[in-house]
């Protein structure tokens, strides 16, 4: 397949014809085209997800669909979101090396990525439904989140690769587009992709009669749009994670862009915490063990995200902001300055991570942690426990304690009865 040639969708039947010349495809599956097997496995929301299994080995296809396949093609995407995914595997890998899939080839016309293929691992939500354990998460993340918070800003990058990596993932329009309505502004009212779970109609007309939440809400998305600290994953969750029992990776940065730097750990706090509150279904003899797991999973990886970044911050802090030169060299110290930056980051993280956990119940693709719930009654129950948490995450974010007040709220609210 030439990167000339006009785009079409792949299939399992007519990969291996379309993609026999591609050698970066060759070198790892084998050469012998008519000797793959092909397998689609995307379950997400947007692409078609191909294994490819040959004498030589595996390999994952991943093309872009120029819809959203949750919806259909009623609502088209443009295939550009595999360029800004390409783009932003690339810069991960050079952030914090091993940390995500590696690349093999990238077909711009085709809107195709072929990249490494990760096994023994599965997806995280669901080793988190199924109760298990996954050693060194939380350093995985924590590093994961401040080294490429850290290195993708200006306390890092030279201004001008900064600047230029801006205006090149500023292309990025429709994608980002989708969280500014799906995840800040959607929940709040009656959209018309919203759903919800029978039952939490109180707890929903509590959350939308609070103009001050939706300020706050408001104020939050306005930094979203505005500040473009760093590169962002865009969409880390527990479903953009794959993991052994005892190694992890990133996946699926298509939500790429810049923006502000506490945004992705908050996300994948809340991430975290919806997994928490949705234990009460999905076990019962070691419930309050795998609970207490999960929360320190989210401490462990705050603690872990905020030394990495004032190591950078001791040691790669070579960006034009809060120089050495205003500091060090003057016999300064300046960890006031990283402790101003920290301060504005976690007020950030967790504005965000209480809008992710409204927006995980209320608008558009909910997450499977709650949706497998069949008892409905007692998925409403676990959701509203974790809607009013999110509210007080929201209102509370400029003051709260770090991850450990965070997960003591958790506790308190998973032995409320909110509905």
């Amino acid at each position: 397949m030439s990167a000339g040639t006009a785009y079409e969708s792949l299939s399992v039947d007519t990969l291996p014809e379309r993609l026999k010349a591609v050698s970066a495809l060759a070198d790892h599956v084998g050469e012998d085209a008519t000797a793959w097997q092909v397998q689609e496995v995307g379950d997400g929301n947007l692409n078609l997800v191909f294994i490819v299994t040959g004498p030589k080995g595996k390999a994952i296809v991943k093309q872009a669909l120029p819809y959203v396949r949750l919806v259909g093609d009623s609502w088209p995407l443009p295939l550009y979101r595999a360029f800004f995914e390409y783009h932003a595997l690339t810069r991960q890998a050079a952030r914090d090396p091993g940390s995500v899939p590696r690349v093999y080839h990238f077909d711009e016309a085709q809107a195709l990525i072929i990249m490494e293929y990760l096994a023994p691992h599965v997806i995280l939500r669901r080793k988190l439904i199924a109760g298990e354990r996954v050693a060194g998460l939380a350093e995985f993340l924590g590093r994961f989140c401040a080294r490429t918070a850290f290195r993708g800003s200006e306390l890092s990058l030279a201004s001008g690769d900064k600047k230029a990596d801006v205006a090149l993932f500023a292309g990025n329009v429709e994608i980002p587009a989708i969280t500014e309505a799906l995840v800040f502004t959607d929940p709040y009212f009656d959209a018309e992709m919203n759903s919800h779970t029978t039952g939490l109609e109180p707890v929903i007309a509590r959350l939308r009669g609070d103009v001050a939440l939706k300020v706050r809400v408001q104020q939050a998305l306005q930094r979203f749009v505005s500040n473009t600290e760093t590169m962002l994953h865009g969409d880390l969750h527990s479903g953009s994670i794959m993991s052994t029992d005892s190694d992890s990776r990133v996946i699926d940065p298509e939500f790429v862009q810049y923006g502000p730097m506490g945004f992705d750990i908050g996300m994948l706090c809340a991430n975290f915490l919806m997994a928490y509150f949705s234990q009460p279904a999905h076990r019962v003899a070691d419930l309050a063990d795998y609970q207490d797991w999960i929360l320190g999973v989210i401490t462990d990886t705050c603690s872990v995200f905020e030394a990495e970044f004032r190591h950078l911050w001791a040691t790669e802090r070579t960006g034009i902001l809060y120089p050495a030169s205003l500091f060090e060299d003057q016999g300064h110290d300046s960890t006031p300055a990283c402790d101003a930056v920290l301060k504005g980051l976690w007020r950030d993280a967790w504005a965000v991570c209480g809008i992710e956990m409204h927006r995980r119940c209320l608008s558009l693709a909910h997450n499977a942690d709650f949706e497998d719930i069949a008892y409905v009654a007692l998925r409403a129950r676990l959701e509203a426990r974790n809607l009013m948490m999110g509210a007080d995450l929201i209102h509370s974010a400029e003051s709260l304690a770090g991850a450990t007040a965070v997960c003591a709220l958790a506790r308190e609210y998973n032995g409320k009865d909110v509905l």
